[in-house]
């Protein structure tokens, strides 16, 4: 069975700062904001929210679906997917744009900045969610073009194909009315606690709340180090981190843990044992540079 992956697809050139950003950036001179930051170390990588989660769920057994769009330039990336055996027919090709680029610094303290060139992730939204798919299990609507993740999320539901909500970076594109309606197509919501108090602000609600709607099974908060708090008929639980071997890189942990959520929820796994399984991975993704280049634990020992 196939899991449906609607979100970006991106080239990723990393950097780091060999300093912290908070002491180059000055509170009350930030009107006038004019920083250079040195990066003695530069790489360019695989990236996008839908190749990073891909790439986990495939390295655990899973079968990602991608739906997303690549520029002009992705054709290594399509040989990357066909070197995996990873379903391909729902990845748009785009003649006259780019690939969606971010350009990543992350400092000492693991904060980041980046600039994001979203190419052709603008047309994602041509494609459509299949209604002849009877091998598509369930789904997650990650970070892309806004009016691909509105017109996905449509789509999902009106196929029937339940859908984890991970609005991301891109949660600040959409209004209070808009995110409800996410909420009522989704069957789970993933967020990392940034996120999470965003939507709820945005929306006028808690995470408490949002639980309790009938159509979710659960809320999903991401915290870092700290691990994972899964909110479900309005009851937390805190479920404790991993810790990492080493701190290399944190770009793409939180797609890891979806990747990883995915895999167990396609199995028919309790979400506090997808969680778990997401912590692990994340562990490991932040000891690996870059977004695809990570390990992933025997799934079942999860």
């Amino acid at each position: 069975m196939s899991v449906l992956i609607s979100g970006s697809l991106a080239f990723d050139t990393i950097t780091n700062f060999p300093g912290r950003f908070a002491q180059q950036i000055l509170p009350d001179q930030v009107h006038i904001l004019n920083v250079s930051f040195l990066v003695p170390t530069l790489r360019r990588e695989f990236g996008g929210c839908a190749g990073n989660i891909a790439y986990t769920l495939h390295k655990l057994g899973g079968a990602p679906l991608v739906m997303a769009a690549l520029g002009n330039d992705g054709g290594e990336y399509l040989e990357r997917f066909a070197s995996w055996g990873c379903d391909t027919s729902l990845v748009l090709r785009s003649a006259d744009a780019y690939t969606a680029q971010a350009i990543i610094i992350t400092d000492l303290d693991n904060n980041q900045i980046t600039a994001f060139h979203p190419g052709a992730m603008q047309q994602a939204h041509e494609t459509v969610v299949p209604r002849d798919r009877s091998d598509i299990q369930l789904a997650i609507i990650a970070p892309d073009g806004r009016d691909a993740m509105l017109s996905h999320a449509e789509q999902l539901a009106t196929a029937g194909i339940p859908f984890i909500f991970d609005p991301g970076q891109q949660l600040p594109m959409f209004d209070g009315a808009e995110l409800q309606r996410f909420v009522t197509l989704a069957r789970w919501i993933a967020v990392n606690d940034y996120e999470g108090r965003m939507l709820c602000e945005r929306m006028g609600t808690t995470l408490a709340e949002l639980s309790r709607q009938p159509q979710i099974a659960g809320v999903v908060v991401t915290l870092g180090a700290e691990g994972s708090e899964l909110w479900q008929d309005g009851e937390r639980q805190h479920i404790p981190g991993v810790q990492a071997g080493e701190i290399v890189d944190p770009t793409g942990c939180g797609d890891a843990f979806r990747g990883a959520l995915l895999f167990g929820l396609a199995k028919g796994w309790t979400l506090e044992r997808c969680i778990r399984l997401g912590n692990r991975v994340g562990a490991l993704k932040i000891s690996h540079r870059g977004g695809q280049n990570h390990p992933v634990p025997d799934a079942t020992d999860a």
